[in-house]
């Protein structure tokens, strides 16, 4: 059986003698795999290593770190058949849809591959007599990717492309349910000739997460994952003084006005209600149908939920994949059960998908869903979609706006007016306009409001540079010899 290691200093290893965790492949439920668990040692081995490693590579010139930027994006490009069948093997998503993290993770490298330009200060000359101020952007030192199992290669791209790039050396801590593309990614960045220890992998679980916010060499942490967890992290990390950006959870709203186009609205609702088996972070797991549209809108989805393929994602033509884990499966089982119970109407009924083997559950479809049932105000993360029905766009926003969470929302009309009210009104940090899943491109940069974000910096993209660099002002003047004198008084520029 297959022992995943860490990744320490340019090299697989498997670390202090500690616990391990089992892998299984969620399509059969069978064991492939054997994680080595981290232990308190590992964590102070991997910070040393990045430790060291940092103090160098910042060192490094910008055309340097982007010829290894740009030969990993092609060595990335290169490998995306090898990463999908890892991802499907160990998450259960499709190919098709594994393919699809992959380009998008492109993305954040291919922004990254622009660091030159990313990291460009300011300059002001002769701001005084003889005194130029400028500011420059610096690295913050070794960072930490905490990252969830939904997306085991997107995730850590985000997060390590601009890291690196910005001079920093990064310590990736994957989920241990999917942890194996990480060790790719790891090899394939030393492929690409980044210095050893700039880029590391610690396996692990709650071991590993602490001692990476409690030591002292660690200077800032990013996460994605549950509400509940980013909270602690962003809590404890900045407690201990590290900068921290940690995305939590989502309960994403799908507002469907009378104008919308029935067709496009139905197709959007099933692809962002299920793709990945409702496993994403920006999935839609509530339409918010308007008025008279809720009839026949419901009608689509349900007629179009019998077409989707359950089954592996290395089959051909399967739609949705099996949930990630056999307990997983059964607390999405769990949230229809207390939906149900709480007055909420099964049109279409996932429990019925069983298998004697994996972890499946089929689509979903809950309609009358009220505002205080737990099918609403959780996130399942799994294929369930519930319909809300309201009468008024004012009543919809209202209910937008009002859930703690606030990743993503999109609205489908024909109404430009609506729509751009709509962007204007709601108050959560993504907005599809006839877009399901605004996810932005990779200039751009992700992520939510309120209970989904805990710090003010959003993740990769411009806002992940800022994250990733500190900004120091620098006043210079050279006098001429002879001019200087003493002078207690508080400076100001009316004294040049």
């Amino acid at each position: 059986m297959e022992h995943v290691q860490h990744w320490i200093n340019g090299q697989l290893t498997a670390g202090a003698p500690t616990a391990t965790a089992p892998i299984h492949n969620p399509a059969t439920g069978e064991q492939t795999a054997e994680l080595a668990l981290a232990s308190s040692a590992d964590v102070d081995t991997v910070v040393a290593s990045a430790r060291k490693a940092a103090t160098a590579w910042r060192s490094t010139s910008l055309a340097a770190r982007t010829k290894v930027l740009f030969a990993f994006r092609q060595l990335l490009a290169a490998h995306s058949d090898e990463f999908s069948a890892i991802i499907t093997s160990e998450h259960g998503k499709v190919l098709s849809d594994a393919a699809g993290e992959v380009v998008r993770g492109l993305e954040s490298v291919e922004y990254a591959c622009g660091v030159p330009d990313l990291l460009k200060g300011d300059f002001t000359e002769q701001a005084s007599t003889g005194v130029d101020v400028y500011s420059i952007r610096q690295p913050v030192g070794v960072v930490a990717g905490i990252t969830p199992f939904n997306f085991p290669l997107m995730v850590p791209l985000w997060m390590c492309a601009s890291a690196i790039a910005c001079g920093n050396a990064f310590i990736l801590k994957p989920s241990e349910k999917d942890p194996s593309a990480s060790l790719l990614l790891a090899q394939l960045w030393k492929d690409a000739g980044l210095p050893d220890g700039v880029f590391s992998v610690l396996q692990g679980d709650k071991v590993a997460v602490d001692g990476l916010l409690q030591h002292p060499d660690v200077d800032a942490i990013s996460f994605v994952g549950s509400t509940p967890i980013a909270k602690h992290i962003y809590e404890t990390g900045t407690k201990a003084g590290k900068r921290v950006q940690a995305l939590g959870g989502a309960k994403n709203h799908m507002m469907v006005l009378p104008d919308a186009d029935l067709d496009v609205a139905a197709d959007a609702a099933i692809s962002a209600a299920y793709g990945a088996a409702g496993e994403r972070c920006m999935a839609i797991s509530v339409v918010v149908a308007v008025g008279a549209i809720a009839d026949p809108l419901l009608d689509a989805i349900k007629s179009r939920i019998p077409s989707l393929l359950v089954g592996p994602g290395d089959q051909d033509g399967t739609d949705m994949g099996p949930l990630i884990t056999a307990q997983h499966r059964e607390k999405v089982v769990d949230y229809i059960n207390r939906g149900e119970q709480e007055g909420a109407k099964v049109v279409v009924d996932g429990r019925e998908n069983t298998s004697d083997s994996g972890y499946f559950l089929g689509c979903t479809l809950l309609d009358d869903v009220r505002p205080d049932n737990v099918a609403y105000t959780d996130e399942i993360f799994g294929p369930v979609l519930s319909v809300v029905r309201v009468d008024t766009y004012d009543e919809a926003l209202s209910l937008i706006n009002a859930h703690p969470f606030a990743n993503g929302t999109a609205i489908f009309t024909r109404d430009g007016g609506a729509a751009r009210r709509f962007q204007f009104d709601v108050q959560v940090g993504m907005v599809g306009v006839n877009v399901p899943i605004p996810v932005p491109v990779g200039y751009y940069s992700f992520g939510g409001w309120k209970s989904s974000l805990f710090g003010d910096t959003h993740i990769y993209g411009p806002e992940g540079v800022n994250f990733y660099t500190r900004r120091k002002v620098v006043t210079s003047r050279w006098p001429d010899p002879g001019s200087s004198k003493i002078d207690l008084g508080f400076p100001t520029n009316g004294d040049h």
